[in-house]
């Protein structure tokens, strides 16, 4: 707590510029996140082509807001960092657009079975680069189909694993939603502050956080802007671990290597399966779950697998 009243200066002046923004509150109660503190920065066109990640520690040269490297032991995690640091992570359209370049490549690399997100220890994300948007009009919005590239995220077929560290808040918080697993650090902070800057959540923010920790706490967080600590996070369900700050990622690979071990085709159809319990009803999901179950029958990975546990040894998939 210490540390985050340290940075409160630092903070209190990027927000100053900001029309209409009212002094921040201590930390300890609330953030006024999920707004831009990059400063002037217009769109420009993104790198190309798309950089290889094929270097198990070296980070993509070609991206501009974003890290990228593989990690674990058989190097078969992707690592993405979001790397703003001056503007807290906030998710401008180039950052997005590079995330999505690197998930595309993760996702195509067949030695990667798992990948991390994850940003800085004092922000995760916090929150989507307003000065991008504030000049829009209702038309620019939905002619662009405005934010729908966000969803990329939410495409992916290998789980996804959020590291988070310091503050998700807006669009860092519904960022962090759309990944298949959260980590926390122990100063997280999450949160959904769009109502203090006139508008409401858009990419997920309202459906995401009412599925996670139920209407009341979602309602709360949203009605107010109040944002909530990664102790609360874990008790309503939104996360499901906590580590020291300094051991988040670490902890968060080691759990993206013990999935990468398993089948990745299997895996993919577990992934599905729990996804869908959040779009179906439960007769449906059951009868998708049966499916895919019946499916994973049809693999050489479900036979290695019950052969290996009827033979008393560890077995090796083939992602076949």
């Amino acid at each position: 707590m210490a540390a985050l009243r340290a940075l409160q200066p630092s903070v209190r002046a990027l927000l100053g510029t900001w029309p209409g923004c009212p002094a921040p509150r201590s930390f300890a109660s609330r953030t006024l996140g999920h707004v831009d503190v990059a400063g002037k920065e217009s769109l420009r066109p993104l790198p190309s082509p798309v950089c290889p990640l094929d270097l198990a520690t070296k980070s993509c040269a070609a991206f501009e807001y974003i890290i990228t490297a593989k990690k674990g032991k058989n190097s078969n995690v992707g690592l993405v960092q979001l790397h703003r640091p001056k503007a807290l992570n906030a998710l401008c359209d180039g950052l997005i657009e590079e995330l999505n370049q690197a998930l595309q490549a993760f996702e195509e690399d067949p030695a990667v079975g798992a990948i991390v997100l994850t940003g800085g220890e004092k922000a995760f994300a916090a929150g989507a680069d307003i000065k991008e948007m504030q000049n829009l009009t209702f038309q620019d919005c939905y002619s662009s189909k405005f934010l729908s590239h966000w969803d990329r995220l939410t495409w992916v077929k290998k789980p996804v694993i959020a590291a988070v560290n310091g503050y998700a808040l807006g669009g860092g918080c519904e960022l962090a939603m759309m990944c298949d697993i959260i980590y926390a650090g122990e100063k997280a902070q999450f949160g959904q502050p769009e109502i203090l800057i006139g508008t409401i959540p858009g990419a997920g923010g309202t459906q995401r956080l009412t599925r996670a920790v139920g209407k009341s706490l979602a309602m709360e967080m949203v009605l107010t802007g109040d944002r909530i600590s990664a102790q609360e996070a874990k008790q309503a369900g939104l996360v499901s671990k906590i580590f020291p700050v300094e051991t988040l990622v670490e902890e968060a690979v080691k759990c993206a290597e013990k999935i990468a071990s398993n089948s990745k085709i299997v895996t993919a159809m577990a992934k599905e399966s729990v996804n869908a319990a959040f779009e179906m009803t439960l007769t449906e999901g059951i009868k998708l779950e049966k499916k895919l179950f019946y499916s994973t029958f049809a693999t050489e990975d479900r036979k290695e697998g019950m052969s290996a546990f009827v033979e008393k040894r560890k077995a090796n998939f083939k992602d076949q």
